[in-house]
């Protein structure tokens, strides 16, 4: 018996944040479903480039620099990915920051709470912005989908995160603006959802999950027992980017072992 096939053949995927972590797995991942990708990354150059030499570049994957902290930079993202291929089918928002110090709502520095604003929401903004502008221009198949586009937001969304005000509030934005825009933007052939992580084994949380005390008190707290890794955030990315998923659309997608059960 023939498999169900999981594939993007013919597809350009943007995905921003990809050099390392949840963001790298989705390029590998993307890009053994078939698509072509094009991935950002600000100071990680020589993960970008073995990522990409990986996954064989230039034909089928290309690293691009890019800040993204304004909304300029989401709109200087996505021209540079269609440069690259000529068009764009799927976005990807994967990039994000999260301090790791604590930093108590009475004296968290506004740079912080404008930092984080600016890397986590205003440049999302710019790449959803400039994405749709280039899914309406292209053309596409009868009852195919114009675009998807896939936020990423974080259990820290949808219960807030003390002492870390600032990243719950950008993640918690992101399921709004995902309910907003796929309202809007369904009746067009565009799909938007998103993916809500709980704890995973990358490099922003390394010093966290690691940690002896924390650690395992971490685990204890989710159902299945252990923190996630990036190809099981991978994995529900990709599938609401392929046919399978296309009457899903607005739909907050929580991957976190069972940590926190709301959508």
């Amino acid at each position: 018996m023939a498999g169900i096939p999981v594939v993007l053949d013919g597809k350009v995927a943007l995905i921003s944040g990809g050099s390392r972590g949840i963001g790298a797995e989705t390029v590998r991942l993307f890009v053994e479903a078939g698509a072509r990708v094009a991935f950002s990354y600000q100071r990680a150059a020589m993960q970008a480039a073995e990522l990409a030499a990986e996954c064989g570049v230039p034909e089928r994957c290309v690293p691009i620099k890019q800040e993204l902290s304004t909304v300029a930079d989401g709109h200087a993202l996505v021209a540079a990915a269609v440069r690259a291929f000529g068009r764009l089918d799927i976005l990807v928002a994967n990039h994000g920051i999260w301090p790791a110090e604590d930093a108590p709502i009475a004296s968290m520095a506004e740079s912080q709470w404008r930092r984080t604003m600016g890397v986590n929401l205003d440049s999302v903004f710019g790449l959803v912005q400039a994405a749709v502008a280039e899914f309406d221009r292209q053309a596409h198949a009868p009852g195919e989908a114009a675009g998807h586009i896939v936020l990423i937001s974080s259990t820290a969304g949808q219960r807030g995160e003390a002492n870390h005000a600032d990243y719950a509030v950008t993640k918690g934005a992101i399921i709004s603006l995902t309910k907003s825009l796929s309202t809007e933007l369904a009746p067009r052939g565009i799909r938007v959802n998103c993916v809500a992580p709980g704890w995973v084994a990358t490099d922003m949380s390394a010093g966290t999950v690691n940690d002896p005390e924390l650690g395992p008190k971490i685990a204890a707290a989710i159902p299945v027992g252990r923190v996630g890794s990036p190809r099981e955030i991978a994995g529900p990315v990709l599938f609401l980017c392929t046919p399978l998923a296309g009457f899903i659309s607005g739909e907050v997608l929580n991957v976190n072992g069972g940590a926190v059960l709301v959508g």
